[in-house]
C-alpha cells in the first residue's frame, strides 16, 4: 500500500514558514584570571624510620618479632 502525500498538514498551526533568526548582541567574555600554581611540597608519609638508602627508603633491619612480610610472629607464652 502506497502512501499519500498529505496536504491538510500544511493548513495546520505551526507549519507555516519560520520567521528569519536576528543575532542576538553578545557581550565580551570577561577577562581570564591567571591563577599562580601551587607550590608542592613533600609530605612525609613513613615519619621518623631510621636510616635510608640512596632512593630514600628506610633500610631494612631484621627484627626478632616481625617474619620477613613484615607481619608479626605468634608465639605461646
Amino acid at each position: 500500500m502506497r502512501d499519500k502525500k498529505d496536504n491538510a498538514t500544511i493548513d495546520l498551526p505551526g507549519f507555516e514558514p519560520a520567521e528569519p533568526m536576528t543575532a542576538e548582541a553578545k557581550l565580551p567574555p570577561p577577562p581570564r584570571v591567571r591563577r599562580s600554581p601551587r607550590k608542592q611540597e613533600q609530605l612525609e608519609l613513613l615519619g621518623e624510620l631510621g636510616p635510608t638508602d640512596a632512593s630514600g627508603l628506610p633500610i631494612w633491619q631484621n627484627d626478632p618479632n616481625l617474619d620477613l612480610t613484615g607481619l608479626p610472629i605468634w608465639r605461646r607464652d
